[in-house]
């Protein structure tokens, strides 16, 4: 721990440092849910400027978790491994920081990078300063706050997926700089990318027959369960041996979970039934090809109501997730658009009835209308006019 703390007070001298030198115009990081994966908003932002190549040409660069390498590499992606010496010369040197996630705490931010945070998520569980009380192991409170407080301080521009994200946003983070309300880039996908060679196309890869019925359980992650700080526990409620009784051989079930749970699930029993796609690149290729997703309180909802497929709320734990761990931003019990249930036997009933009628249902047209009214495909298109320079 201490020589740790001498090899991070090094990193950040030298940080600070190189920070001085004048910046890359010309040169962008990107990073995704600490460096773990190739997804969400900074994703559609590098494919974008990717694809518009002659008229930005930027030097685009991943930072990734050395654990997570590989995918980086079967794309052909340009990367650095997070806190390696050429991480350090590339964050201090880049003009700009695009990420959805925080970045450490010790990281100084040089006046002249531009710090783009993204975000992941439209929140139903309460954030950062919003929060009452904090569970997560090796903080407290005052603590965490302090710290997103000071995390927050150093973002130039934050994206926003709604009018009632950036209102929340002000708030939770305690954010005063400016926020672009543009929808989510990684949203697009949902409208350009909603075609049956696509679909089949991701269903092959992930070998599942094309007749089968897809169930996406996506559910978030619990404070209070955990091995260690920044690694947590999931208690899987699912009774996976009902499920496969009832629904046989004409479904599969996509298990996806938050990047921040690292336990392991014996699924050899299950095999065929369940499939694992938690280590999958991106979330936004399993909305599309899933007849239905079942969650608890898990911002994926806000996405998937885009498709305007059916969602059940599998909320088994929702008087302690709700009156002790978070709180909720609203009544999810009375606005969800989708069904609330408690239990296996319920769950099972609500799956077969949404998979038979796949009927936009009550609440659904409101909250499309509420949450999503800036997904048009476009988000991506907005948020690259706005902030990056195109080559003249």
């Amino acid at each position: 721990m201490k020589k740790k703390k001498i090899l991070i007070k090094i990193y950040s001298i030298l940080f600070f440092l190189i920070g001085k030198l004048p910046k890359n115009q010309k040169k962008i990081m990107f990073e995704s849910y600490l460096g773990k994966q190739y997804s969400c908003n900074p994703r559609a932002i590098f494919e974008y400027l990717n694809r518009e190549d002659s008229h930005y040409q930027y030097e685009m660069i991943w930072s990734v978790n050395k654990k997570y390498e590989k995918v980086f590499k079967e794309l052909g992606l340009k990367y650095s491994s997070r806190f390696s010496i050429s991480w350090l010369w590339n964050m201090a040197t880049a003009k700009y920081w695009v990420t959805n996630s925080r970045l450490p705490l010790w990281l100084p931010k040089p006046k002249s990078t531009m710090y783009i945070q993204t975000w992941h998520g439209t929140p139903l569980k309460k954030l950062a300063n919003d929060m009452e009380e904090v569970h997560m192991p090796g903080t407290t409170t005052e603590k965490y706050k302090q710290n997103f407080t000071k995390e927050s301080s150093k973002w130039d521009i934050l994206i926003s997926p709604n009018k009632y994200s950036t209102n929340i946003f002000r708030s939770a983070f305690k954010y005063r700089q400016s926020i672009l309300e543009t929808g989510y880039p990684r949203n697009d996908i949902l409208s350009s990318g909603n075609t049956e060679s696509h679909i089949n196309e991701i269903k092959k890869q992930l070998n599942i027959e094309k007749e089968k019925k897809i169930i996406l359980y996506a559910p978030t992650w619990r404070d209070d369960s955990y091995f260690m700080k920044g690694s947590y526990k999931f208690n899987l409620e699912l009774d996976l041996k009902l499920l496969k009784e009832q629904l046989g051989d004409t479904a599969v079930i996509l298990l996806r979970m938050h990047y921040l749970v690292t336990q392991n699930f014996n699924l050899k029993e299950y095999e065929g039934f369940v499939l694992n796609v938690t280590n999958y690149p991106d979330i936004r290729d399993l909305y599309l090809i899933s007849d239905m997703l079942i969650t608890d309180y898990s911002s994926v909802f806000f996405d998937f109501a885009i498709l305007k497929k059916p969602i059940v709320f599998f909320v088994y734990d929702i008087e302690n997730y709700r009156d002790k761990l978070r709180g909720f931003y609203f009544n999810i019990e009375k606005l969800a658009p989708g069904s609330i249930v408690k239990t296996n036997i319920e769950l099972i009933k609500e799956i077969k009835k949404s998979l038979q009628n796949p009927l936009w249902k009550n609440n659904y047209e409101n909250f499309h209308n509420e949450y999503c009214n800036l997904e048009d495909g476009n988000a991506t298109k907005r948020v690259v006019e706005n902030l990056f320079s195109r080559t003249k």
